[in-house]
């Protein structure tokens, strides 16, 4: 029986997302898996330990955003979302990718400060998805994911937070969000 790629989607508020993502990542390295991780929102301006750790192993990771949406000009963030997603459309056709991580994905899509649908069309990138080479298995991460988005998936997990030291003014730590 042939292998069939699997939708897996990780949203909520929780953290743990991008680290569930992770964890797929590297039981598919240790498989032999070629995985490709793509970041919609984190900025190549700013170091993120997982891409370091990636790149270790030999994974490419794009990190194709310009931060947070506040951090920037709605402008700046629509332009650096139609860059991303014409390459996350290559990945998306790419038949040598076992697993393909589109981190933050969900946010992207659940923007609504300014627009997007004609830079990042909502029922074009479920078309991509729903079209991607059918052993490829997707990981889709972030929160706020669209209902369009968990009814194709064969897995959804919601992680939702019970206690975080955020509420206790501890800053962002290096090596854990970082």
């Amino acid at each position: 029986m042939a292998r069939k790629g699997l939708l897996l989607v990780y949203t909520g508020d929780g953290k743990g997302k991008t680290t569930a993502a992770l964890g797929v990542s590297l039981r598919a390295i240790g498989r032999g898996l070629n995985v490709r991780f793509m970041q919609f929102i984190k900025s190549p301006e700013r170091t993120y330990g997982e891409k370091i750790a990636l790149a270790k192993l030999g994974v490419e990771t794009e990190q194709l955003g310009t931060g947070f949406t506040w951090t920037k000009t709605p402008e700046e963030h629509r332009a650096a979302l139609k860059i991303a997603w014409e390459k996350v459309k290559e990945a998306l056709a790419d038949e040598s990718i076992d697993l393909l991580v589109l981190d933050e994905l969900n946010n992207a899509l659940a923007i609504d400060r300014f627009p997007i649908d004609d830079v990042l069309p909502r029922e074009e990138v479920i078309e991509a998805i729903n079209n991607r080479p059918a052993t490829m298995h997707l990981v889709i991460t972030g929160r706020d994911a669209h209902p369009s988005i968990i009814e194709i998936a064969d897995l959804v997990s919601t992680i939702e937070p019970t206690k975080h030291y955020y509420d206790e003014e501890i800053p962002a730590v290096k090596g854990l969000e970082f």
